[in-house]
């Protein structure tokens, strides 16, 4: 185990790193940052590796095979009620587990925080369910994406546009770490049991239909209460003055972190306590293997979770905010972009996502190439949404036209790319995206005089859109280079030829 750790730790420096260095490189030489705000950074950016090392040898251990286990399970049973009904309480119970869900409920003030967080859970259970009708009905996918997010456009005319970006960023900011990884082991275990031919194609889109859940029922919400106001907490730098106040910072904060991810995963584990106590699915080894990757789990999200809210958010609003009230603010876009390209990296659930399209294409899409591609498209996303704080571009123009594009996409690429590129949307808007992209974006509007609410958020809806385009354009070079032909050398065909004279003779 200590071996696959260092594999682990190596795995995650290589996603941390890059940002780290464009964060130092830019704060000795275009914005110098404050030397506690930087010490701040570099120890989250430590706690960050840790946390994601833990955290994916965690999904490897825990969330994948009980994932696995249980959507393989519910197949089995026969009673399609009782399916039904353990797939909207799991719906339920992950969302309620997600920590961006409590971030998400603290932006809506005028709407009670408990009945924000109830409906968002609501509306991942109701859309988790379609999920698995489609799965054993066999629904093509396209067509349930085409008439949901129609629906969502409509509904998102009635509420105000303050309201707007908040709802469409629901849709990433709920489908984060501890959602993502099991959501797609389940749908993993799902498809295999089916054993036909499109099952593959199903495999993926789970995640796809559970990012639509949060957007409808913040909608819905938004027209039920009619004026609605959407706010937003200031990015405060705690002050650091010597190594000793540093270490209290991280300390202070670390309990907060832990109390949510032990929140978060305690009802998980007793969902599959009670699952295993009824169906016996796991022997003795599997269960203590389970156990131990549930440990690895909260120790890389409480890790993880720390670092990245008290090192890397106060960095983000810091950068943002230079960035913009220099000179050269037009910077904002080229250096966004290259920002966006190397911080998905370091999302935790990503990694997972790339391990999962590897696996069940059997190597015909490398991990290499997925995250080429969703690289390109959260760097995109960030140097449009860095274009709508200077210009104050509303996001309609851009998620309207988005959307279209990847909505039409559908029609032409290979089914199991749908479902990839629409779950890749909802993992590559993780807790990343939400603790420094958002900051990063605020920090900038507010030195420009902008309109936070409607210019800073939305860059989570962006990040989420962006990667719909480039995954499925993906699959469309997948498909061209699947139709054409492998050249055969001259001596194999020969000494087949050779073979068949042979063949003929005898």
């Amino acid at each position: 185990m200590n071996k696959i750790l260092i594999e682990k730790i190596k795995e995650s420096l290589s996603s941390v790193l890059p940002i780290t260095f464009i964060v130092l490189f830019l704060s000795v030489t275009i914005t110098p940052m404050p030397l506690g705000t930087l010490v701040l950074f570099l120890t989250g950016a430590v706690l960050l590796i840790l946390g994601t090392a833990f955290f994916s040898l965690g999904t490897d251990t825990a969330m994948i095979p009980m994932g696995d286990g249980i959507g393989a399970q519910l197949l089995k049973t026969k009673n399609i009620w009782a399916v039904l009904g353990i797939t909207l309480l799991i719906g339920v119970l992950i969302t309620l587990a997600e920590p961006d869900l409590q971030v998400l409920a603290g932006q809506v003030p005028s709407i009670p925080n408990m009945t924000l967080v109830l409906t968002v859970a609501l509306g991942v259970g109701i859309f988790f369910v379609i999920a698995m009708l489609r799965t054993l009905f066999k629904i093509k996918l396209s067509r349930l994406l085409w008439v949901f997010y129609l629906l969502v456009f409509v509904l998102s005319a009635f509420i105000p546009n303050e309201f707007v970006s908040v709802a469409f960023d629901s849709g990433g900011g709920t489908t984060g770490p501890i959602t993502v990884p099991f959501i797609m082991a389940l749908g993993i275990g799902l498809a295999s049991i089916r054993g036909d031919r499109n099952a593959q194609d199903d495999s993926f889109g789970l995640i796809a239909l559970c990012s639509i859940g949060p957007i409808l029922a913040v909608l819905l919400l938004g027209i039920v209460y009619g004026n609605l106001e959407a706010g937003y907490t200031p990015v405060v730098a705690p002050q650091v003055g010597d190594t000793r106040q540093l270490a209290a910072v991280f300390v202070k904060a670390l309990p907060s972190y832990i109390k949510e991810v032990v929140s978060a995963l305690i009802p998980i584990i007793v969902f599959c306590t009670i699952f295993q106590l009824i169906f016996r699915r796991f022997n003795k080894r599997q269960l203590e293997r389970i156990c131990v990757g549930f440990l690895y789990t909260f120790i890389g999200l409480a890790l993880f979770l720390t670092g990245v809210n008290v090192g890397f958010m106060p960095a983000g609003y810091f950068l943002g905010e230079e960035l913009a009230s220099s000179s050269a603010k037009w910077l904002l876009v080229p250096l966004g972009m290259l920002i966006g390209y190397f911080l998905v990296t370091a999302e935790p659930a990503v990694h997972v996502l790339n391990k999962q399209v590897e696996t069940i294409t059997n190597g015909g899409v490398t991990q290499k190439a997925m995250m080429l591609s969703l690289s390109i498209g959260v760097g995109l996303s960030v140097g449009l949404s860095m274009l709508r704080v200077l210009t104050g571009l509303s996001i309609y123009w851009l998620l309207i036209p988005g959307y279209g594009i990847a909505l039409l996409l559908t029609l032409f690429v290979p089914k199991t790319f749908t479902g990839i590129a629409f779950d890749s949307g909802g993992v590559a808007s993780g807790p990343m995206t939400t603790t420094f992209l958002l900051p990063f974006a605020m920090g900038a509007c507010e030195a420009v005089g902008g309109n936070i609410l409607t210019d800073a958020f939305g860059i989570v809806a962006m990040v989420a859109m962006t990667p719909l385009i480039t995954i499925q354009l993906l699959g469309v070079l997948y498909s061209r280079k699947q139709a054409v032909p492998v050249p055969v050398p001259a001596a194999v065909v020969a000494e087949a030829e050779e073979e068949e004279d042979e063949i003929l003779e005898i």
